[in-house]
């Protein structure tokens, strides 16, 4: 029988916030923030830069947002092979070596002479950056449970709605000033902040709850998770969103600036605005003394709003009729992101690592898959298309994760 590192108690887990100096609560809050928004400026700051990289390469728009979908890749292969690494070895190793290596493919890509080896130093950013993107979410699951890995974890994500609001901001303004190469180095320089930092990072997994089993056997586990019915309806939660998520970031730039004729600048506040729905949302979602009822009711709001955005989209040629929806769909989707982020992280806590591997792998997919279909043909059309069949998708899971018996410590 595989064994798996032991998970604290609910109570000790609990209470782990408050025994805790609140200084070190504070510092892992803000440092996980950092983390999970590292994830994420990995592909929102180039952002504004693909129309003009497009050009740069001499290249059609799917291809130079593979660029993307290859970030993705590399987020979701990374976080496989990391998971169970980290649950036998610990996450701080993880950590170093991780960030090590996104700070050289960083670098190298500035040099790129094609897009084709561009796109090589995506995948590399992507292996790079799953260390700190998935680690963002097994380390709360490593030190709390129930209420207050959900506290902790809409915090980080609150927190987080900083890196979607300025990481568009910054890239347009760095893109402009610097070129597209700017923003790669920028992301190296945030790479070695974070490696500066990390020191003061206390080690979440000691040696004796790691796994005693071989590292292939740690592999395994994925077996156990893989059948955990409630924890793979809450992982398909979040994959449906996410890849929302990017169908919406992969195309706004084009939506934005080719159809709609803004600047890098302007694109990048408009952007850096949404997300702050996104965060809105994450937090409010802990109003509900049953937490996935803030799922279905995020669902349920995100179907109908997308419905209204794809005949708009469809119908009329006008940046406020594709805009105005966008902000309640943003809203409901940071609703279903703390709730898919903690139920599926409360139920695969015994394989923390593991656990939030296959959580951003099965994002990664869908939003690898996703991110090149909203720009064939016509970008309005095709992205609406992509809104209308992701949105079902989170709406059958959010109904679902409603079915189960009541979450957490209810």
């Amino acid at each position: 029988m595989i064994k798996s590192p032991t998970p604290p108690s609910s109570s000790s887990s609990q209470s782990a916030g408050s025994g805790a100096p609140r200084i070190h609560y504070l510092f892992l809050v803000i440092y996980l923030a950092g983390l999970s928004a590292f994830g994420s400026f990995v592909n929102d700051m180039y952002l504004p830069s693909l129309p003009s990289m497009k050009e740069f390469f001499h290249c059609s728009v799917p291809t130079v947002q593979l660029g993307l979908t290859m970030g993705m890749i590399g987020l979701g292969v990374g976080e496989i092979i990391l998971g169970p690494i980290s649950d036998k070895y610990g996450r701080k190793p993880v950590l170093l070596a991780t960030l090590l290596l996104f700070v050289a493919a960083a670098v190298v890509s500035v040099f790129s002479p094609t897009i084709g080896f561009f796109l090589w130093c995506r995948l590399a950013q992507g292996l790079g950056a799953s260390g700190g993107y998935f680690l963002a979410r097994t380390i709360p699951a490593d030190f709390y449970a129930g209420r207050m890995l959900a506290r902790t974890m809409a915090i980080v994500g609150a927190i987080n709605g900083i890196a979607p609001a300025s990481a568009p901001v910054l890239g347009g303004f760095i893109s402009d000033s610097f070129t597209w190469r700017g923003v790669f180095w920028a992301l190296a320089i945030f790479a070695v902040l974070l490696l500066v930092f990390a020191p003061r990072l206390k080690e979440s997994l000691p040696k004796e709850r790691r796994s005693q089993s071989s590292l292939l056997r740690t592999f395994g586990n994925y077996g156990l998770l893989l059948r955990n019915r409630p924890f793979m309806i809450h992982v398909m939660l979040k994959a449906s969103a996410l890849g929302f998520l990017f169908a919406y970031i992969s195309s706004a730039p084009f939506i934005m600036q080719t159809h709609f004729h803004f600047s890098q600048t302007v694109f990048g506040c408009i952007i850096g605005a949404n997300a702050i729905f996104v965060a809105v949302g994450a937090m409010l979602a802990l109003r509900f003394r049953i937490l996935k009822r803030a799922a279905l009711i995020g669902g349920i709001g995100l179907a109908v709003t997308v419905a209204v955005e794809t005949v708009l989209m469809t119908t009329v040629d006008c940046f406020w009729a594709y805009e105005l929806p966008l902000l309640p769909i943003l809203f409901c989707l940071g609703m279903i992101f703390t709730v898919s982020n903690t139920l599926a992280m409360n139920e695969g806590r015994r394989d923390a690592g593991g656990a939030s591997a296959l959580l951003g792998l099965a994002g990664y997919v869908v939003g690898a898959i996703v991110s090149p279909l909203v720009g064939l043909g016509d970008i309005l059309r095709s992205t609406a298309i992509v809104f209308a069949v992701v949105a079902v998708m989170v709406l059958v899971s959010a109904y679902m994760s409603a079915r189960l018996p009541a979450d957490l410590d209810q």
